[in-house]
């Protein structure tokens, strides 16, 4: 079995150095030899990755520690009269 894929975006921050980022994943649900239903995330457009809310780490200071956010709140941080 596998699914459409199903478009999630997250905005995350380290909680280590402040870096911010936003990700877009195709998320598609499969199942496995066994018969068992699980998740492949898929950057979207581009290849499979872990799960992004469980196996994610800063590209800055490769800290593992961090804030989900809906997606969107990167941008509009950024945007803010200073």
């Amino acid at each position: 079995m596998r699914s459409e894929p199903i478009r999630e975006a997250y905005s995350f921050v380290c909680l280590r150095c402040g870096h911010a980022w936003e990700g877009a994943y195709d998320i598609r649900h499969v199942r496995d030899a066994r018969g068992r239903l699980r998740a492949e995330h898929h950057v979207t457009g581009g290849p499979r990755v872990p799960s992004p809310l469980t196996a994610n780490s800063c590209r800055v200071c490769g800290g593992r520690r961090m804030r989900i956010l809906r997606p969107g709140r990167v941008d509009s941080a950024r945007s803010m009269p200073g």
